[in-house]
């Protein structure tokens, strides 16, 4: 709170409020009340008869009114009580005083019977009172977005933070169209190496252990998830365009020499590094500038834009299956591949952003890693990115192991990955009106309860089936919840590092998921148990850590998050 004034010397003596005499009324012109703009009020010109205020105790009371009713709901009463004591402390026209936003917000939700009962108020120019608290990029307190230390000389500046969402738009829906295509041509495919972990297994490879194998998959995932720092960085100061333009050429380039590989390493290097950076320049800016366009409904168009990478998931294993089995892998992978080129190179004029931000911002920031709400959100979801991807790499071998036939095997990954199309859409759509927060654990928390009911139970093709619709269904929810959630708790301009920074954070664990799943496995002899009892209590404990995040945001439990 900053107070100014211009007066010599102050009063001392008690405070008493004394009736206002009609007389008085009719002689003294009162301003009404109301939230009209300015932040400065300035009070009626003479002190009312019979006020003798005592300066200094009556205006540390009010004060600690005034405070203590910024800090709690539960304190509303103190602020009417504060702006009386106020009021008839401040009667001096050489007075003036300023109040943050956050404190004249509270003041808006007095009643008009107040007004008339005390007629003084504070005024604020920064927000209505409807504005409070609605943007999830703007950094808020708990009543609304406050910069105590920009506001000077009873004027207050724009929060760094503010930005105007169009929240639909031509560009605004090209761009989710063009995140929705980015994502089903490269995310899409990666979602399906099952269908390559299940062929490698039985033609180039299969001199090699299935752990061996799938550290060509878990190599995509950190590489895609490791980069996701940089490239959010990048994006932050220099926008979609140029980075989706490069993840496009180096997209191709691995689908190319994947096609021509003959021995390990070399699938390491193109179907390994080289995709997983392609996908990780292609996903990163798109989704990102969904998220410059949208914020009421910014889960929503997220949602419907990582929806694409599930519907690949859906159509790229049954393609990728009926293409090796009628023209060959080589062949196989060239086709599927100038199809996703041709589709990314469309998504990358679809997509724009609507960040002003050039100034690049740091690859780590420290305040970032600081902030509570963000270290508890990336630690749970170190924990779920440990399990949640172990059933896209080994229900096809699951599906082996139980006896069913070839071509059936491929349809279980494809029905896991339509159950995410659903997932994706469906809570997002309704976590907008509810909470991004209150979706995003249950969703975690029962991906690994399905693992450990469901999978662990499954003997028959009709029971995996169920399994890969209702896993894929949650697991969607959590992949399509969890970058709103970062985005709710960022400034517009750290959406892209942040984002990134999680990603690169959980590239570890996504790393080593892959590779302690087949461990498991041949240490088991052939059984699946321990692995799948591993795959779902990593996913529950992370869940768990993002419960902690949502209470570190706001501590009730029913609260809109």
């Amino acid at each position: 709170m900053i107070l100014s004034t211009r007066r010599s010397s102050l009063d001392s003596g008690s405070f008493r409020r004394a009736p206002l005499s009609s007389s008085y009324r009719q002689e003294r012109s009162y301003r009404p009340s109301a939230i009209d703009g300015t932040n400065t009020a300035l009070l009626p010109p003479v002190r009312p008869p019979g006020c003798q205020p005592a300066y200094p105790r009556a205006l540390g009371r009010s004060l600690y009114l005034v405070i203590i009713g910024s800090l709690s709901p539960r304190h509303g009463i103190a602020i009417k009580s504060a702006r009386f004591q106020l009021s008839a402390l401040f009667t001096d026209p050489r007075f003036t005083f300023t109040l943050p936003a956050s404190i004249c917000h509270r003041c808006a939700s007095h009643s008009m019977a107040d007004d008339e009962k005390y007629p003084y108020s504070f005024r604020s120019e920064h927000h209505s009172f409807d504005e409070v608290s609605m943007d999830p990029h703007v950094s808020s307190g708990q009543f609304g977005s406050t910069n105590p230390s920009a506001i000077e000389a009873g004027r207050a500046e724009p929060t760094p933070g503010s930005h105007t969402y169009p929240d639909g738009g031509s560009k605004a829906y090209l761009t989710v169209l063009g995140a929705f295509l980015s994502l089903f041509f490269t995310f899409g495919q990666m979602n399906a190496f099952g269908t390559f972990q299940a062929w490698y297994a039985t033609h180039q490879l299969q001199h090699l252990p299935p752990s061996t194998i799938s550290w060509i998959g878990s190599l995509q995932l950190w590489i895609f998830f490791f980069s996701g720092a940089c490239i959010g960085r990048m994006f932050d100061a220099y926008g979609p365009t140029g980075l989706m333009t490069v993840g496009t050429l180096c997209y191709l380039a691995s689908i190319m020499f994947t096609s021509v590989c003959k021995e390990y390493y070399q699938y390491i290097l193109a179907q390994g590094v080289l995709f997983g950076l392609g996908v990780g320049l292609l996903f990163y800016p798109s989704l990102a500038s969904v998220s410059t366009h949208f914020s009421k409904y910014c889960a929503t168009a997220l949602g419907i834009a990582a929806a694409g990478s599930s519907l690949g998931g859906v159509v790229y294993p049954i393609m990728l299956q009926r293409l090796f089995e009628t023209v060959g892998f080589g062949w196989g992978v060239r086709i599927s591949g100038l199809i996703s080129g041709v589709g990314c190179a469309l998504a990358t004029l679809m997509t724009t952003s609507l960040s002003a931000q050039k100034k690049p911002a740091p690859y780590f920031d420290l305040k970032t890693i600081a902030d509570v709400r963000f270290a508890l959100l990336a630690a749970g979801s170190c924990f779920v990115a440990l399990g949640l991807f172990i059933p896209f790499f080994y229900v096809v071998e699951y599906a082996r192991h139980l006896g069913i036939s070839e071509n059936m095997c491929f349809y279980v990954l494809a029905v896991m990955n339509a159950g995410g199309v659903l997932g994706r859409i469906a809570p997002a759509y309704l976590s907008d009106s509810i909470g991004r927060y209150n979706l995003l654990t249950p969703a975690a928390f029962l991906s690994g309860l399905a693992c450990i009911i469901l999978w662990l139970n499954a003997r028959t093709l009709a029971t995996l089936m169920v399994f890969s619709a209702v896993y894929g269904f949650f697991s969607g929810a959590f992949i399509s919840l969890v970058n709103p959630c970062v985005a709710q708790i960022s400034d517009i301009r750290q959406i892209g590092a942040r984002i990134g920074m999680l990603y690169s954070i959980i590239s570890f664990p996504s790393l080593l998921g892959g590779p302690t799943a087949g461990a498991l496995l041949a240490r088991g002899h052939g059984s699946f148990s321990a692995m799948i009892i591993f795959s779902g209590a990593t996913v529950m404990t992370g869940s768990l850590l993002i419960l902690a995040s949502k209470m570190a945001s706001n501590p009730r439990i029913l609260a809109r998050v």
